[in-house]
């Protein structure tokens, strides 16, 4: 991993974000500290899940949105 200063970086950008492009990675320097790290994002080629993947496995209740007990809802309040 290279270090470069935050005035190199200004004066020049385009040639870290190519070198990122390449799959390089950088970290930035101010006043000898690390401050940032300039990387490619990897690109994820993952697939999407399809629809209805559960499908048939779990049904909604019809009391659903009834209101919580009051024991449940003392809980959440805190009181």
């Amino acid at each position: 991993m290279l270090s470069v200063t935050v005035d190199e970086l200004l004066r020049d950008p385009s040639k870290y974000m190519r070198q990122v492009e390449e799959g390089e990675t950088f970290i930035i320097v101010q006043a000898e500290k690390a401050i940032a790290e300039l990387r490619p994002i990897s690109s994820s080629s993952k697939q999407l899940r399809p629809f209805g993947l559960c499908a048939g496995k779990f049904t909604v209740p019809d009391d659903f949105d009834a209101p919580l007990p009051e024991e449940i809802l003392s809980v959440f309040e805190g009181t």
